[in-house]
């Protein structure tokens, strides 16, 4: 059985942003002076980053096979901009809107995948392409102009919550019957993957580490669930947001595709060997960048109301600095999608700190530039001390 340290030096990089992450929390629980951890704030903080999560979700697979999307701010606008002209200008109904816009996004993925999987350019400079082009068919679509106000229905998507299903006690027991099922399925998921470890006569942590860790996840997860029971319940965009973690995490993990993925960002040449279909694999992580990249569009129009020719500036940065943050490698094949996760709410986190401590713009992308470097930093560090112990 792995020790504690055993179980830190193994994993050091995850261990590292997980207490990075309670500390920062801690952090600026208290310099706000506990209006963080407010349930208004907390309910506000998934609404404001959601869009950014996801795209961390697709950028990950991304920069798993060695490649990158700065591509995505601009996608964001795009689609934003197609799914309020057909909602406003044309008087289409909510859905067509949406629809339109995950086809945009997947439109989009495809025509970067092409480009980067069977042409052969970089990624960085297909999607440095296509930041260019289509924040310039952003402003084709609005007429240089903003678009507002979406209906309702739209409006719901990244605004709405469930609330009042299970009413009449103060708080709202709908979200934490939520939260209870999502400790229950992840201590059922972990229990599984340990005793098919010990089958396979694999190391494990103890079981009295095993539990607490497990302890450790449920008091923050019903932690995080009361404080959204007490605001105003479970948010809409929270589902379509668990959902894509669910799934995606499901296919790095447990799929052929994901195999490939980190088989491909691992050692290319080796992936090509093994028979590994690099090119189609290549391709369907553009496609799958684009299908998110379309989803956080639908998303951030509609906590936005409408849509601007500016919008999603930044945004790829943000989604990769989540990424790195949370523990993938520069030179890929290294990476989860909970990790990314836990890197986007780590700049969550610093973001909407600093804002209630009414901290300069400027002083705030300082401090982000900053997480950032240290993070990569830390990333060749902790490499370099694994080659060491190697030798």
């Amino acid at each position: 059985m792995a020790t504690v340290k055993d179980l830190f030096s193994k994993n050091l990089r995850q261990s590292g942003i997980v207490i990075a992450f309670v500390a920062i929390v801690l952090l600026f629980t208290v310099l706000t002076g506990g209006t963080l951890l407010n349930p208004t704030n907390v309910s506000n903080l998934i609404l404001q980053y959601s869009y950014i999560l996801i795209l961390a979700i697709g950028m990950l697979f991304v920069i798993v096979v060695g490649h990158i999307d700065l591509s995505v701010g601009s996608v964001v606008a795009l689609v934003g901009a197609v799914s309020a002209t057909l909602i406003i200008k044309q008087g289409m109904p909510w859905y067509v809107g949406v629809i339109a816009g995950l086809l945009v996004g997947l439109a989009i993925g495809a025509w970067h995948g092409f480009w980067v999987a069977y042409v052969g350019i970089p990624g960085f400079i297909v999607t440095l392409s296509g930041m260019l082009l289509f924040r310039g068919m952003t402003f084709l679509v609005l007429g240089s102009v903003s678009l507002s106000p979406m209906t309702s229905e739209y409006q719901q998507i990244a605004n709405g919550f469930l609330n009042g299903l299970l009413g009449g006690y103060g708080y709202d027991l709908f979200t934490l019957l939520i939260g209870v099922f999502a400790v229950a399925g992840f201590a059922w998921t972990q229990w599984r993957s340990r005793r098919a470890r010990i089958r396979y006569e694999q190391e494990v942590e103890g079981l009295a580490l095993f539990v607490a860790k497990l302890a450790a996840v449920a008091v923050v997860v019903m932690f995080f669930a009361w404080k959204l029971a007490t605001a105003r319940g479970f948010p809409i965009v929270l589902i379509v947001l668990a959902v894509l973690i669910i799934t995606y995490s499901f296919l790095a993990k447990n799929s052929i595709y994901g195999r490939h993925v980190y088989a491909i960002g691992g050692n290319i040449n080796a992936a090509m060997l093994s028979g590994v279909k690099v090119k189609r694999t290549i391709f369907w992580v553009y496609v799958h960048m684009g299908l998110l990249t379309g989803i956080a569009g639908v998303v951030f129009s509609s906590r936005t109301n409408g849509a601007q020719p500016a919008a999603g500036n930044m945004f790829e940065l943000d989604a990769i600095a989540a990424c790195f943050i949370g523990g993938a490698a520069v030179t890929g094949g290294v990476g989860t999608v909970i990790g990314a996760m836990i890197g986007g709410l780590v700049m969550a986190v610093m973001s909407n700190g600093m804002q209630l401590m009414g901290v300069q713009t400027s002083i705030q992308q300082i401090v982000k530039g900053l997480v950032l470097l240290l993070a990569v930093a830390f990333d060749i560090w902790n490499k370099r001390r694994a080659a060491a112990a190697k030798a």
